[in-house]
């Protein structure tokens, strides 16, 4: 696959969305609750990015789509430790609002970049 400057955008994109979940988790108070879903959040906000660069070096339009289906689950993921720590209380909305729309952004970008692949490959 080409190193588009799309691409290059959304390897940055990802890679922002990674350290700004881990300097969230760092800011998590230190009880039960908020040290499980940080691990949770931690693993699957990073291997959005990792996920996407590997998309990047598919071997296959299959790969490639396959690859994506794992970066559109980890970001799908990351919404939901995101939104379970707003809605326990854990952290204030106005204080992850803009991370969960930027990953709800990617993972918009993720399923269309989806569909298109797999229409790329039923031609």
């Amino acid at each position: 696959m080409e190193n588009t400057a799309g691409e290059r955008d959304l390897r940055k994109r990802t890679r922002q969305v990674a350290l700004r979940v881990i300097r969230l988790c760092d800011s998590l108070p230190n009880v039960r609750t908020a040290d499980v879903i940080a691990k949770q959040l931690i693993r699957c906000g990073t291997s959005v990015g990792a996920n996407y660069r590997a998309a990047a070096c598919a071997k296959s339009p299959k790969d490639f789509v396959a690859k994506l289906g794992i970066v559109e689950e980890e970001c799908d993921e990351s919404i939901y430790w995101m939104e379970l720590l707003v809605e326990s209380g854990i952290i204030e909305e106005r204080l992850l609002e803009d991370l969960i729309r930027e990953a709800r952004q990617l993972l918009a970008i993720t399923i269309a970049s989806i569909r298109t692949a797999r229409t790329k490959i039923k031609r």
